[in-house]
């Protein structure tokens, strides 16, 4: 067997080197200790409110805001100068970190603190607050933008401060999205006083839900859960053609289960499986192309999935194991795609398997791996008999630390503990940055009524469109397609590009919050199921991680592979081609959600799923321009136009996209029997 094993510390280094949430500044004592000590106090106290009861919201959302604001200014520098460099430990910079910087970190966390310590006269002050309500409200405003452009980048920082400036002067503004103003103690009072803006769903579902079950992965893959899966997948798929890719795809579903980091998957597998693509031929652009589509499936695959799926939950309304179950089938299509694509490049490329003796054993696999299994089950089992999905993240964290020190096949020890706790925190710092900025935009979106007018805007202008382009579908059956089918359609494609647009900066769960409040709405408003309308933007926002010229999971894939980033970005949206297409599909047909609406049928579903996967290789096939031999141009056209017409749920559009396909699918058929080929299995 020739197969390695992961090493967890160079996965690490990789995903420091290549997302931006995880590249800290190099610090010295103090600066260091004090880090660690807060990573390590808010592991500890997240995992104590999970297990005895979780306070009230606004000491649960205050102090985990103080958490991530007293460590963020410590962990990220002002400038790019100021966090590569590491300055000698000085008076004026203890350790590394300039006294400013520790200001604003404890002014921060005084700040986020202000508003539970002076919970007895809220009520009183909430629409008329005191001075002292301003102070600390304009301090903890621009504070949180502050980390979050240290953390993010300007992009969600610009977006946060037109925001604010709309609040203050929307009378300027012309047209539908004009509204009287607010006075900047009004802007306090709903952003800071309530529970509308910075502590709002956003921040609250990260101190609940986000930390506990991010941490719960990060113990998982330490304890060896990762490696079982990666050796799973090539007992699975490794001796098929093109093997070490298709176990790319198997491994990285199976790690999407624990991790919802497409950076963190795509370093961890994509160590071991890159370099095993290359070796057999793959280009290897395509070999990190492979690992980024894959391994960004984590966001939309359950039980952990992305931050944004936890919000989900809390902005409907519903069961987090509703959107469990709703994004099963969604996220399975996701990696067929994916396994689609690289089943065809490899037969149109003739690329081999791996061998029996590059291979591990399965039994062997099995027998030392399964105890690293047991904290998933016990994870899943909890959230499927009705409790809360943070309590079955606290029995999951303290049942992986178990099996992490008691398995004597796990190279976790007790001293590796404390580390791991620290780490899991790490992954807080930006994304709760992010979260408070994103409530300072929704807090926005409530005072000025912004979220409706913007889809009143989206959908009477698709139905504009629509109407003006429904006379060149004539020539189709009546019913084929119809007024309110293409009105829909093209809601979806504008809600999609903007998606797409504002994602190549901003981070996935903070665009999925900015979309889910101005753009979801539009969807919902044409009769579509509020949970299909919110997945159709979370998977359009997933897409940011694989869309040039920001692409997080392919600028890692391509470090890994030594392979041009923007090319390794262009082919790894291309094969993430069932994040375009399935959210589609259960838009119109909500069916495969199984729990979107009531009336659940198990026939509809298996033809919606079953024309959804017919779609999917149609797709699949155009893009590797293979079948059952070499596609031209023209039959790979073809393909995608009969892919996108097995969108619909119309029987009509159905069948006459499956007819248009036979044509190419038939031709290339016969042109491989006239060959003397054959029909390839």
């Amino acid at each position: 067997m020739t197969t390695d094993k992961l090493d967890l510390k160079a996965a690490a280094e990789l995903e420091a080197r290549y997302d931006p949430e995880m590249h800290f500044r190099p610090m010295v004592q103090p600066a260091k200790l004090v880090t660690g000590a807060l990573l390590l106090a808010m592991s500890l106290w997240h995992i104590y409110i999970a297990g005895t009861g979780m306070p009230q919201t606004h000491w649960l959302a205050a102090m985990h805001l103080a958490f991530v604001l007293s460590t963020c200014f410590l962990v990220y520098g002002a400038t790019k100068r100021h966090h590569d460099d590491m300055p000698p430990s000085r008076w004026y910079a203890p350790g590394g970190v300039p006294l400013y910087d520790w200001a604003l970190a404890a002014i921060g966390a005084l700040a986020a603190l202000y508003i539970p310590w002076t919970l007895d006269d809220l009520a009183f002050r909430v629409g008329n607050p005191t001075n002292l309500d301003i102070l600390f409200g304009t301090i903890l405003i621009f504070v949180v933008i502050e980390a979050a452009r240290r953390s993010m980048g300007w992009p969600l920082t610009v977006i946060v401060l037109i925001a604010l400036a709309y609040a203050l002067y929307g009378y300027v503004v012309p047209g539908l999205l004009a509204h009287p103003g607010s006075t900047w103690g009004g802007v306090i009072s709903h952003i800071y006083l309530l529970d509308q803006g910075i502590f709002g769903i956003p921040i609250q579902v990260m101190a609940t839900l986000v930390f506990h079950f991010v941490l719960f992965g990060v113990i998982a893959t330490r304890m060896g859960l990762g490696q079982l899966f990666i050796d799973i997948g090539y007992c699975i798929a490794g001796r098929s053609p093109g093997g070490p890719a298709k176990v790319s795809v198997i491994s990285s579903a199976m790690m999407g289960t624990i991790s919802g980091s497409s950076v963190a998957n795509t370093v961890t597998t994509g160590s071991l499986t890159i370099p095993a693509m290359k070796k057999i031929g793959y280009r290897p652009h395509f070999a990190g192309a492979v690992e980024a589509a894959s391994s960004t499936g984590g966001q939309i695959t359950p039980p952990i999935m992305g931050a944004a799926a936890f919000v989900m939950a809390e902005f409907l309304a519903i069961p987090y194991l509703d959107i469990c179950i709703a994004a099963a089938v969604p996220a399975l299509m996701h990696y067929v795609g994916v396994f689609t694509i690289v089943h065809f490049e490899a037969r149109r490329t003739g690329l081999r398997g791996l061998t029996t003796e590059e291979l591990p054993r399965l039994g062997k696999v099995l027998w030392e791996g399964w105890p690293t299994v047991i904290p998933l089950v016990v994870l899943v089992t909890i959230i499927f008999r009705g409790y809360t999905p943070y309590m079955a993240a606290f029995w999951g964290i303290l049942v992986a630390l178990a099996v992490g020190v008691i398995n004597p096949r796990s190279k976790m020890g007790w001293r590796d503990i404390p580390h791991t706790l620290m780490e899991g925190a790490r992954y807080a710092i930006a994304v709760g940055a992010a979260a408070a900025a994103v409530g300072i935009f929704v807090g926005v979106i409530t005072l000025s009524g912004l979220g409706f007018k913007v889809s009143y805007a989206v959908t009477q202008t698709a139905a504009q469109v629509a109407e003006d382009l429904l006379p060149l579908f004539a020539f189709l059956p009546t019913d084929a397609v119809t007024l309110p089918d293409l009105t829909l359609f093209f809601t979806l494609v504008f809600v999609g590009l903007a998606c797409v647009a504002m994602g190549t900066g901003i981070p996935t769960t903070a665009l999925y919050i900015i979309l889910a409040a101005i753009a979801a709405p539009a969807i919902v408003l044409l009769g579509v199921p509020p949970l299909a309308a919110h997945l159709f933007v979370l998977y359009y926002g997933v897409l940011a991680d694989l869309t040039p010229p920001v692409c997080v999971a392919a600028y890692a894939a391509a470090g890994i592979a030594g392979a041009n980033p923007f090319r390794t970005g262009v082919q790894a949206f291309q094969m993430g081609n069932a994040k375009v297409l399935v959210p589609f599909v259960f838009v119109y047909s909500p069916v495969m959600l199984i729990v979107a609406k009531p009336g659940f049928s198990w026939i509809d579903f298996v033809v919606t799923t079953g024309s959804c996967i017919a779609g999917i290789f149609f797709l699949g096939m155009a893009i590797a321009g293979f079948a059952f031999g070499r596609l031209g141009g023209l039959s790979r056209l073809l393909l995608a136009v009969a892919a996108v017409m097995m969108i619909s749920p119309n029987v009509s559009a159905t069948m006459l996209g499956i007819a248009v396909a036979m044509i190419p699918l038939g031709l290339n058929w016969l042109a491989g029997r006239r060959a003397g080929s054959g029909v390839p299995a």
